[in-house]
């Protein structure tokens, strides 16, 4: 049987759109062979997706062709099938059954009528002659296998009823229903926890040993990638700038831009001033070509670490001030009704009993898996939700006790910036008139051509145009986006702001660029922070202390580097070992792991 399993020859995939080609995919060769995993990497548009779905012949047409080359997919039984060249009819055999996808977000890619388990025993009847008893029982074993607690209840509820990780899973089920040979995973893991993202990949790995799969794994994250591939792609623009093994690419990188990558990360064992992004290591002159700086990564962010003596006088000074927000015993609970009425039977216990200052000029991280009340925490302390009991004490007053005026008053000097900006954007507004309309709402300014001159120099400094005045948030990036719900927080000039998970589906390099701009306008504006998140990494990199939560409590809480270096619950302990670094030792011992020897 051939070593090879999946070869791109010089592939080429475009979109036709208004008159103009974009090229999506240009001139893309690599092979993938059997029990292998390549990790394909880059920012949003590089291409990286494009070229999976080309594999998956799945890209939409029209716009989209696959204009040039091949994808040569190379059968057990020795023969090779082109993929690009095949009828669709043809490729209906290969899709499912011998080539599967998990797609970067599993609640669009599962059908809400329809229960988990139904929806892969019709994968399996599919491809599969057997009976649908048969199905059922595989179904059942194949959710036993990607560790799905109680199988046979998961089998008969529908999507909306499991978490995001439990969704995931269920995909991974349905990919692996018929034993492929190649699994092309899209960002399968991006918006998850660490913890279920680490199982995730573990899963993976183990289904990759026993069924000797070969893995396209996408994501732009090279964290992952380090404690998951052998080989890495990484993608710019829609071309290759870099590939090789992962130890040559993490250990030697070659390209600016993946040297870029590789270092906006946020370290895990020191503190930088910034974080580099990608346009420090290069930048694209007028005619598109690469301009790079010749610095390594080390020599590039050894001038950035701040000593800790410098961090304990900043935190000496901050700590001698009175607190800003006092949180005293706050609970919010949620009723749950059952029955005909709507009887309340029991609650949820989102935040059950917590307590911790702000200081001015704080960042205050709160940190835990999804469902931990963090999040519940930001919105209740803003009156989005109602709390149960406690108080909430903003320079001395407690917000609760707050009238319709003091609240309105309250909500201008405290703003939020949600997680998804897109959603919290009205798709109908420009997104000056989204900026200007909580400028008119809390009469800042005389009239709207003042108000108007304002966005546009909120624009500019949250590194957008003031000629994106009249633009709509469809035509905008995600890290656009965000940017736009940073300069809608700053239009009422707050003195407070809750930034719930405002990074945490972006790219790593857009991450790196928007937490960059969070601190400027720290500095600038004089902002104190809540900042929220899963991501422990970005959350010790942006905090000055660090609050960790599980189930509505707070397990852990004080200096953000000291929990880290010294965290004193095995629950924060989980969450640390559970971010992928990237360390060049987790690497080599994953390469020996599969007989790989490193110099």
């Amino acid at each position: 049987m051939s070593k090879t399993l999946l070869e791109f020859k010089n592939l080429v995939t475009e979109f036709h759109t208004e008159g103009t080609v974009v090229t999506a995919v240009d001139n893309v060769s690599f092979t993938l062979n059997r029990g292998e995993t390549i990790g394909i990497v880059g920012e949003s548009g590089s291409g990286k997706s494009v070229t999976s779905l080309s594999a998956m012949r799945l890209v939409p047409n029209p716009p989209g062709r696959i204009a040039n080359g091949e994808i040569l997919f190379h059968q057990k039984d020795g023969s090779v099938v082109d993929l690009v060249s095949i009828s669709e009819k043809e490729m209906r055999a290969f899709r499912g059954n011998e080539l599967a996808m998990i797609f970067q977000e599993p609640m669009t890619s599962l059908n809400p009528v329809f229960t988990c388990g139904d929806q892969v025993v019709e994968a399996i009847l599919l491809h599969q002659n057997i009976s649908k008893s048969e199905a059922k029982k595989r179904t059942i074993k194949l959710f036993e296998e990607v560790q799905l607690p109680d199988p046979e209840r998961i089998f008969s509820t529908y999507p909306h009823q499991i978490s995001g990780g439990q969704k995931q899973r269920v995909m991974i089920a349905m990919a692996m229903s018929c034993k492929p040979s190649v699994l092309v995973a899209d960002e399968p893991t991006t918006a998850l926890d660490v913890t279920v993202q680490k199982t995730i990949l573990e899963l993976m790995q183990n289904l990759q040993k026993e069924h000797d799969m070969g893995i396209m794994f996408i994501t732009h994250d090279l964290g992952v990638i380090a404690e998951l591939a052998d080989k890495v792609v990484v993608m710019y623009k829609g071309k290759i700038v870099e590939q090789g093994n992962v130890w040559d690419i993490f250990k030697n990188p070659q390209h600016p831009y993946t040297k870029g990558l590789l270092a906006c990360r946020p370290p895990l064992d020191k503190r930088y001033k910034f974080l580099p992004t990608v346009s420090d290591f290069m930048h694209v002159d007028d005619k598109g070509e690469i301009i790079q700086n010749n610095i390594t990564v080390d020599e590039f962010t050894k001038d950035l670490v701040v000593p800790a003596r410098d961090r304990k006088k900043t935190h000496d000074a901050l700590y001698a001030q009175e607190p800003l927000l006092q949180i005293k015993n706050l609970k919010t609970h949620f009723p749950i009704r059952n029955g005909f009425f709507g009887g309340i039977t029991g609650h949820v216990k989102a935040v059950d009993d917590i307590s911790f200052d702000v200081y001015p000029g704080e960042t205050l991280g709160l940190v835990g898996e999804s469902g931990c009340g963090k999040t519940t925490t930001g919105r209740t302390i803003l009156m989005l939700e109602e709390p149960t009991a406690g108080q909430m004490l903003y320079k001395g007053s407690d917000i609760a006790t707050f009238n319709e005026d003091e609240l309105r008053a309250f909500r201008k000097e405290v703003q939020i910036i949600f997680q998804d900006p897109y959603s919290s954007l009205n798709p109908r507004m420009t997104i000056g008139n989204a900026i200007m309309e909580p400028m008119q709402v809390h009469g800042i300014l005389t009239n709207d051509k003042e108000r108007k001159k304002r966005v546009e120099e909120l624009l500019e400094r949250v590194s957008l145009s003031k000629i994106h005045f009249n633009r709509y948030p469809h035509e905008f990036s995600g890290g656009q986006r965000q940017r736009i719900g940073i300069a809608r927080a700053l239009a009422v000039n707050p003195k407070f702001i809750i930034c719930d998970e405002s990074v945490s589906a972006l790219d790593v390099s857009v991450q790196a660029q928007v937490l960059n701009l969070l601190n400027e306008l720290k500095e600038e504006f004089g902002l104190t922070y809540i900042f929220i998140s899963h991501d422990l990494s970005v959350v010790k990199y942006m905090s000055d202390r660090m609050v960790v939560m599980q189930g509505g409590k707070i397990e852990e809480m004080g200096d953000a580097d000291k929990i880290y270096a010294e965290s004193k619950t095995s629950y924060t302990q989980k969450l640390i070992s559970a971010i992928p670094e990237g360390k060049l030792e987790d690497i080599k011992k994953h390469l020996e792991s599969k007989g790989i020897k490193v110099d």
